[in-house]
């Protein structure tokens, strides 16, 4: 402990001639006579220097008191200790408890923000007023809202014909037949190929259907319609066929005779031993039976005919069924290119037109926000406008909650997170104490690390129909995790860890005892302090000498007060707890 300044007090003397106890004289004193050899001479001199010694041997006196006071008040803390505090152990219920606190905040809240300037025409509501979906906040004529919302869809529209093209880019990649067919005229093709935009890839032919085109005299016009059945004849095969006039075409095809012809196309089914260019004659039956032949045979043709052409320049990556005479089929890939960039090029834009869907849908919300409409059902929290008034971009102009509901968000530590679970309750307390019940909705599975604790962010709705609740509203909770009831119970700071005389470590309470219990441990006669190896003369432990007796026991819970004794004690044990102060002492 500290040390007391010590005080030296110093007597002076004060002498005066004659006698013991008589009146001061009057008179001023005879000047001091010169001590001579005499006797009286040596008298005052050896009186004098007596009361040298008494003074030297004072102040001599004071300094070794002091100083011994000094050196006792240091060494005191280790020669005493401050008497064993007692407790009893009693029977009681100990709760183990999450705690803690949050605010109360309504589960459901909009804010309208302006995107762009104006003036505000009409104000339809005022704080605090009660509002439904849909109803009408407020009216403000805003021109820049209009142009930013029209830019906004110019530029999306543009992006995304611009992807257009790049996706029809990346189709063309792949030379594919454009109907079911026979290829013709085929190229050759060889692998990384560099091949232009353009290049001739093959001839498709329809030869599933064969046309023939014949030239009729204008006199059977009114005779021959579209969907007349006609009687086909192909004299290499010497077969007829069942054709339909397909098209009439009003031309004007004049023979060597002088007459005028219009032209009739033909269309008949390929049993597959047909090609084009064969020798073919039509004949036609008019209404009355009547035959009608064409001015001249022709020959026949496919029906249709195409030339397959790249439409995009790369290298050639891969070959289909690119062969002469082959049959395909409609869509089926013929040719693939490559491209290195179209690829990056598709994601790049995709990327634009992602961000101008975000700014068209923020350019509606805005013109929207002009003229707008309650977007939950709640109450009016704020309302910073007025008829007249000159709003600017970036305004927060009306904010409605819905209170009916409300969040609590809390943390809670690692050591408690486990008890948490979604769907289970917990007691809550407002500002003015009074409580009401949370569900838990949500339960963090990520903590948060700080100050060498890990913390899990959990969520709360408390039902609010009532509406005692505000916004802000301060929320104490608590958590019971674990319960004992009808324990026995002792003081937290009795239960004590200690080393026994064999090295086994127990945990113990220190009984009062005249005698040692059964069930006590012997300790090393060194080991009187607590777990932690404190000095502090205060903490050390008691010793059979003082009437205590370290007993094993099994502990169960424990709250910030008490610990409950499962075993190794029984109701009414005086156990010691701590010892007194130097203040209870009276130091």
């Amino acid at each position: 402990g500290p040390v007391a300044p010590m005080r030296i007090r110093v007597l002076t003397c004060r002498m005066t001639s004659g006698a013991r106890g008589s009146k001061e004289q009057t008179q001023p004193p005879a000047p001091p006579r010169a001590p001579g050899p005499g006797p009286q001479g040596r008298r005052n001199g050896g009186k004098k220097k007596m009361i040298k010694r008494l003074i030297a041997l004072g102040v001599a006196a004071a300094v070794v008191g002091g100083t011994g006071f000094g050196m006792w008040y240091l060494l005191r803390d280790n020669k005493s200790i401050g008497a064993p505090l007692t407790a009893t152990a009693e029977i009681g219920t100990i709760q183990q408890s999450v705690q803690g606190s949050g605010t109360a905040v309504p589960k459901e809240s909009a804010s309208i923000t302006l995107n762009a300037a104006g003036t505000v025409q009409e104000v339809y509501v005022t704080v605090g007023q009660q509002v439904s979906v849909g109803d009408p906040l407020y009216t403000i004529d805003s021109q820049e809202a209009r142009d930013k919302l029209k830019k906004a869809q110019e530029n999306l529209d543009n992006l995304m014909k611009d992807m257009a093209d790049l996706q029809e880019d990346a189709a063309n990649l792949t030379v594919r037949a454009p109907f079911a067919g026979k290829l013709q005229e085929v190229q050759k093709f060889e692998p990384d190929q560099e091949v232009t935009k353009g290049a001739a890839v093959a001839t498709l032919v329809n030869d599933k259907k064969l046309k023939l085109s014949l030239y009729f005299s204008y006199a059977y016009e009114k005779q021959i319609s579209v969907g007349q059945k006609v009687d086909v004849s192909i004299p290499a095969v010497m077969r007829s066929f069942t054709g339909t006039v397909e098209q009439i075409n009003k031309v004007s095809y004049i023979s060597p005779e002088g007459a005028v012809h219009f032209e009739v196309v033909i269309a008949f089914d390929n049993p597959g031993t047909l090609t084009a260019g064969m020798d073919a004659s039509a004949v036609l039956t008019a209404a009355d039976g009547t035959k009608i032949y064409p001015y001249e045979n022709g020959k026949t043709e496919f029906y249709e005919t195409r030339a397959i052409v790249t439409k995009a320049a790369g290298p050639v990556t891969g070959l289909g069924n690119l062969l002469d005479y082959a049959n395909v089929a409609e869509g089926e890939a013929l040719l693939y290119l490559g491209s290195s960039t179209i690829d990056s090029d598709i994601r790049a834009k995709q990327d634009q037109i992602d961000t101008a869907q975000e700014e068209l849908k923020t350019a509606q919300e805005g013109v929207s926000n002009f003229n707008a409409v309650s977007p939950i059902n709640g109450v009016v929290f704020s309302c910073a406008l007025e008829s007249g008034q000159d709003v600017k971009q970036g305004d927060t102009v009306i904010t409605i909650s819905n209170t009916t509901t409300m969040l609590v968000d809390i943390t809670v530590d690692n050591r408690n997170i486990g008890f948490i679970k979604a769907g289970m309750t917990m007691e809550l307390t407002d500002d003015w104490g009074n409580p009401c019940v949370g569900t838990v909705t949500k339960v963090a599975m990520q903590g948060e690390v700080g100050s060498g604790m890990t913390t899990y962010p959990v969520q709360l709705e408390v039902d609010n129909s009532a509406g005692s609740l505000t916004s802000g509203s301060w929320m104490t909770y608590k958590l019971v995790t674990s319960e004992s009831v009808d324990c026995i119970m002792v003081p937290s700071q009795s239960v004590k860890r200690v080393t026994d005389v064999n090295g086994e470590i127990y945990t113990v309470v220190f009984v009062q005892a005249d005698s040692k219990p059964d069930n006590a441990i012997d300790l090393p006669e060194t080991d009187v302090s607590q777990e932690g190896g404190t000095s502090d003369m205060q903490n050390k432990m008691p010793t059979p000498d003082e009437g205590f007796w370290p007993v094993p026991v099994t502990t169960g819970i424990s709250d910030n007060y008490n610990a409950e004794i499962k075993e190794g004690i029984e109701p009414g044990t005086v156990v010691f707890t701590n010892r007194e102060t130097d203040q209870s002492m009276g130091y």
